[in-house]
């Protein structure tokens, strides 16, 4: 059995803030329990981690953690939760504040918690064989793992989930917050900045990200952020792992956020799309098309070609609900196009789980035109709730959704591949047409009740990362 700890920033049902956290809450249970891979998980101790949690969690030890010529004291609690045991990193200078990120200091709280992992590894009765990094507020453990070394001979991974985000810091820090030799600041540095993603790149054994085809784009300048150069030299160990979703949570027939628990039934999400009809105001009709989006209201998720083409897809016989919060500049378009469209379309300024699963089981379609999208849990969720995607192909959105090809049957979804507000406009007209196709509409449902994307088999492929690099060590 390989030893394995998760070092990350969030977690479910712990914190949450994007689909990182449910990566980091599903993937090791699919470990454990499909490859026998014994996982722990360690986090911040966030002061917005709920009571619930923080009064079942165990006091562990107290220890210093050295940043440069500091030192400042970390606790550790611990829970067990579903068969996984997580450790909780206290401070409360770092981490006694309200949310999770957006602090001018957020690099030196993560280079504070990546320093903790790697003190506290010298106490912890588990001994990892592998330290598992996830973006960027981790990759300074991989690196201080391998030029500290605290357990002979552990081996690394640093699993990229949006290389956009990458922990940046003034180079002239190095010298206040390592206590080390400045021979080693050239696996730190990119472009003149402290670079906490790179640092965990250049130090890792192997690097993952969240599908094979943001693998192959972030090597392209377009995709790639400026870090591109470096990927293209470590190919060799750059490897994509499509993401999974967690299918006894995400789950149509348990689901108690919905009104009407199904598991196929085309009737069914109907009575779901009649009650979310009436509960927003819409014209209650259950064979109008409804098509959702939930979302970040941010430039990433391609709402720029929707402004485009909206008030032209509104004239068609149709529904539409957005739900998110981001960007005030979407908040407000969307806000007065909902009162321009008042029977058709809804705007949602908020985000709630529960509401966000009755969308997904009462619509028809799920629209997701992301200008770059690493994998994408969210047209997952959909499939798995039977809605039909409609994508831009772009990093794990073209790993998950295969367009629809009325000549072969195949197809579990639609999908452009410009990123183009005209071709978005004409690929959702496509999939109205499709909706209305006595033959071809059947065809499409039928591929996307087929359509699986449970952790299984991205578990066996993690544990064949750790196979291979602790095999190799022996």
């Amino acid at each position: 059995m390989r030893n394995v700890l998760f070092v990350a920033s969030e977690c479910t049902p712990f914190i949450k803030t994007g689909g990182l956290a449910d990566v980091i809450g599903s993937l090791p249970q699919a470990l454990k329990e499909n490859e026998g891979v014994e996982v722990r998980v360690i986090l911040p101790l966030y002061d917005e981690i709920p009571l619930e949690w923080r009064d079942k969690m165990e006091y562990v030890m107290s220890f210093n953690v050295p940043l440069g010529w500091r030192n400042s004291e970390a606790s550790m609690y611990s829970l067990e939760y579903n068969n996984i045991i997580y450790y909780f990193v206290s401070n409360e200078y770092y981490f006694t504040r309200k949310g999770v990120y957006g602090y001018y200091d957020d690099g030196e709280r993560f280079l504070f918690f990546s320093r903790a992992v790697i003190e506290a590894l010298a106490h912890l009765d588990f001994k990892p064989d592998v330290l598992h990094a996830h973006d960027w507020q981790a990759g300074m453990a991989v690196a201080l793992a391998k030029i500290i070394q605290p357990i002979f001979d552990m081996k690394t991974v640093m699993t990229i989930h949006n290389i956009k985000y990458q922990g940046l810091m003034p180079i002239d820090i190095f010298e206040d917050f390592f206590d080390m030799s400045r021979e080693h600041i050239g696996g730190f540095e990119w472009n003149g900045m402290l670079n906490c993603l790179k640092s965990g790149l250049f130090h890792a054994d192997k690097i993952t990200t969240v599908s094979p085809s943001y693998g192959e784009e972030i090597k392209d300048p377009y995709y790639g952020e400026e870090l591109h150069p470096f990927l293209l030299e470590r190919s060799a160990d750059l490897i994509g792992v499509l993401n999974g979703i967690d299918t006894k949570d995400y789950n149509p027939q348990t689901d108690p956020a919905i009104a009407v628990n199904y598991r196929s039934s085309r009737a069914k999400k109907k009575e779901n799309k009649l009650i979310l009809q009436e509960k927003l105001g819409l014209p209650i009709i259950a064979e109008k098309p409804l098509y959702i989006i939930i979302t970040r209201l941010v430039e990433q998720k391609g709402l720029h070609l929707v402004q485009h083409i909206l008030d032209d897809f509104l004239h068609e016989d149709v529904q539409c609900i957005i739900l998110g919060t981001g960007d005030e500049e979407f908040e407000t378009y969307f806000a007065e196009a909902a009162e321009s469209h008042p029977n058709k379309l809804v705007t949602l300024l908020a985000f709630d789980e529960g509401v966000a699963r009755q969308l997904y089981a009462s619509a028809d379609f799920f629209v997701m035109p992301s200008k770059f999208e690493p994998c994408g849990l969210a047209q997952l969720i959909a499939l798995q709730y039977k809605t039909v995607p409609i994508v831009r192909e772009t990093g794990g959105l073209r790993d998950t959704v295969l367009p629809f090809n009325e000549l072969t049957g195949e197809g579990n979804g639609f999908s452009f591949t410009n990123y183009n507000a005209d071709d978005l406009l004409a690929t959702l007209r496509y999939s109205l047409r499709i909706y209305h196709d006595p033959i071809q509409w059947p065809v499409v449902v039928k591929n996307v009740n087929k359509s699986q994307f449970s952790w299984k088999s991205s578990a066996r492929d993690y544990a064949t990362i750790y196979d291979q690099l602790t095999t190799i060590s022996v």
